[in-house]
């Protein structure tokens, strides 16, 4: 009797950690569907397993299905349950951790800072050259304007929150990009590849993905050659956001040596920015090839 309760403390405990697990993996991800489908596979499936080991193991041949699962369906669903709970909990104080250890850091304004991207010396810049394109090609100005106006709106706004949803930020990216385009006109090369993110839970850290995009434009123009080459892609799995962009540039000086003075957030603060708010769950990794800069970030999806 003995081994029987100690392998019904083990099968808790088991049921304990799969419960986290399935949380971790599905729940927490918005998948409730799948969620409450592992759930009863899970349940069933470890009381199956405990039946052939009562069986074969223990001694206890004679043990039916439906007699355990009436006697320890409801003990072991109570474990499942318990971690659960204890997943959500732990999910919960490390969320409001990071956010905190975010906003103290808002507080020494440096985050404050990093995401005010639209900086005077960039407004300058535009506003210079809409003064020429208004005189040469005034047809120009009216779409300039409003791509503009959206730029100015989101930074003032969306970027001071801690996540924004994806499809903000993308269509932020998307508004920044065609203002490029049509600033640059035909000098500019461009492949995109951006999906269409509907889903208003699926978050993100605002302005962690311009830096990379401002960058590549920013240092294929200062290029000598007649026509400049951006690819910008980004991919959205159920894990995570990978984005990758590389550009054309003055060989003699690679992009990461050039000081970043003109945008409002620097690589550098960036770097830090997603050390704070991803930690060890993002990765990035940039270098140049010929006469080309590679840049690679991932990111885990965050659920709201």
């Amino acid at each position: 009797m003995s081994s029987r309760v100690f392998n019904n403390c083990c099968f808790f405990v088991l049921y304990v950690y799969a419960g986290r697990w399935l949380c971790t993996r599905y729940y927490i991800r918005g998948r409730l569907t799948a969620f409450s489908l592992y759930c009863v596979t899970t349940l069933f499936g470890l009381l199956f397993a405990d039946l052939l080991l009562t069986r074969y193991m223990l001694g206890f041949p004679n043990a039916d299905f439906l007699e355990m699962m009436y006697g320890y369906l409801t003990f072991f669903a109570c474990g499942m349950i318990a971690g659960i709970l204890l997943k959500l909990i732990s999910f919960s104080m490390q969320k409001e951790l990071s956010e905190a250890r975010a906003k103290a850091e808002q507080k020494e304004s440096e985050l404050g800072l990093l995401q005010a991207q639209l900086s005077p010396h960039f407004l300058f810049n535009v506003l210079n050259n809409l003064y020429g394109i208004s005189i040469a090609e005034h047809e120009r100005v009216p779409p300039l304007l409003l791509k503009l106006s959206a730029l100015l709106r989101y930074s003032v706004y969306g970027a001071k929150k801690i996540w924004v949803p994806l499809k903000d930020e993308l269509e932020y990216l998307e508004n920044f990009i065609t203002f490029e385009q049509i600033r640059i006109s035909d000098r500019l090369t461009l492949q995109k590849e951006l999906p269409v993110v509907s889903d208003p839970n699926i978050q993100i850290a605002p302005m962690v993905l311009i830096i990379f995009v401002e960058n590549a434009f920013k240092h294929a123009k200062g290029t000598t050659e007649r026509q400049i080459y951006i690819t910008i892609s980004l991919k959205l799995t159920d894990r995570l956001i990978i984005l990758e962009v590389s550009n054309s540039f003055q060989h003699q000086v690679p992009p990461n040596e050039l000081e970043d003075e003109d945008s409002g957030l620097g690589l550098t603060n960036t770097t830090r920015r997603l050390n704070l708010l991803y930690g060890d769950d993002h990765r990035l990794t940039q270098y140049s090839q010929d006469d080309r800069y590679y840049v690679k970030l991932q990111i885990p999806v965050i659920y709201g």
